[in-house]
């Protein structure tokens, strides 16, 4: 099945890098129309999910990525619909020059063929993955997880019919529905066809995807966020910014899991916050030092685990830990930390300064929450996956991270002397 699957993508792929941006839009188009006009279907699907899934006993933050409602399906239609307002990538010039030999050489823009995407309860990826891809001239081929087998069948179906609308091969979207993970094996070793391969999910299938491909795989997603807040820092700006990364969505790669607070503002700052999270229904993991300026407050505090420092609650909980100063705030990081987002809250610019250059991440922030690693937030649409890589990409994956290029030379009858 694969195989064939492979095949087909592939030939798709070369069909669509000969389409005009104007073609690709008029086909994101009818994906978003035709995705608020099944939505009855997409949401009876996605009940269906919902209903398996509470009854396995998935955790809230797994229910949260995998619901539906009729707002996030217009939505996401509405996330295609920004996809087409964007700067098409795919023909731009990247630079060039006349050598001496009189080769004037260039280097294009072009798809990367035909993209993988393995990803877990997250329907929305179906559709946001989709229109990157077609975009930029690439097919695609989804395998989601078995939480959202009868949704993703259903929003493949719509795109499919939505290329075949607007002309174009409907195969250059396809899904994997069958839960059996053999096919995850199968796909990991499908690199006749298989240009570049996303995992999305947790910690497990990235390992899996990294020992056992061999297609190149861009890793990432995994989001062990730190926010430290130095002894500069104003209260009320810090507490505002830590409200916002923890709570706004906790069950995103983004949020903030780990909070480093300097020992200078323990004392005060932590009965403020102990405050504010009890308000927000938080509950608190602090380390020994954290543990006994906490009980006095008023959020429901235990004592952290190693465990929980190194994984993603996803959940509203926070680990807090006391620092001794700025380097052992970057050394903390650099222990747990996933190389996702990490913020630094600080008055002092030489201490901005200093994390920034020495922390080691896909997005640094200051004075800011983590929440803004996203496609979206950085104006390059739906995301297609966060890198937490160097190579290739890093951070949120825009148009731009799913397009490679080639070099083009020109000249005159030209050879090499």
């Amino acid at each position: 099945m694969l195989e064939q699957m492979g095949k087909s993508a592939q030939q798709a792929s070369y069909e669509l890098a000969q389409l005009s941006a104007k073609q690709k839009n008029q086909a994101l188009s009818a994906i978003a129309d035709l995705l608020e006009k099944q939505m009855p279907a997409i949401l009876s699907a996605n009940e269906q999910d919902m209903a398996l899934a509470i009854e396995s006993g998935l955790s809230e933050a797994t229910l949260d990525r995998l619901r539906l409602t009729p707002e996030r399906v217009k939505a996401i239609a509405n996330d295609v619909r920004q996809v087409c307002l964007l700067i098409d990538p795919v023909g731009e010039v990247i630079d060039g020059k006349m050598l001496t030999s009189g080769l004037k050489l260039q280097r294009h823009r072009v798809p990367l063929g035909v993209v993988g995407v393995i990803y877990e309860a997250r329907p929305n990826v179906t559709i946001d993955v989709a229109a990157l891809c077609l975009k930029t001239g690439n097919a695609v081929i989804l395998r989601g997880g078995k939480e959202t087998v009868q949704t993703n069948a259903v929003m493949v179906k719509v795109i499919q019919q939505a290329l075949k609308q607007a002309g174009l091969p409907a195969l250059a979207v396809q899904s994997i529905n069958d839960p059996d993970r053999e096919y995850v094996n199968q796909l990991l070793k499908l690199d006749r066809y298989v240009d570049m391969l996303i995992p999305r999910g947790g910690a497990a299938l990235h390992k899996l995807c990294r020992e056992q491909s061999t297609i190149p795989v861009i890793t990432g997603g995994i989001g062990v966020c730190h926010t430290f807040v130095d002894e500069s820092a104003d209260f009320a700006g810090a507490l505002k910014i830590i409200v916002n990364a923890k709570t706004q969505r906790p069950s995103t790669c983004n949020t903030t899991e780990t909070l480093l607070v300097h020992q200078a503002i323990a004392q005060p700052f932590l009965l403020k916050l102990s405050q504010v999270m009890a308000e927000h229904g938080v509950t608190l993991h602090g380390d020994k030092r954290a543990l006994a300026l906490l009980k006095s407050g008023c959020a429901a505090v235990h004592p952290v685990t190693e465990q929980a420092l190194h994984d993603e609650w996803l959940s509203l909980d926070l680990n807090v830990v006391v620092v001794n100063n700025l380097d052992d705030a970057i050394s903390y990081i650099r222990e747990y930390g996933s190389q996702h987002s990490e913020a630094i809250l600080t008055a002092n610019l030489d201490n901005a300064s200093k994390f920034i250059k020495l922390i080691d991440a896909a997005a640094v922030y200051v004075n800011a929450s983590t929440r803004f690693t996203d496609g979206a937030q950085f104006g390059l649409g739906a995301e297609v996956a966060v890198s937490t890589q160097k190579l290739h990409a890093r951070g949120p994956m825009g148009l731009e991270a799913l397009t490679t290029y080639k070099w083009v030379g020109m000249g005159d009858y030209l050879i090499r002397e």
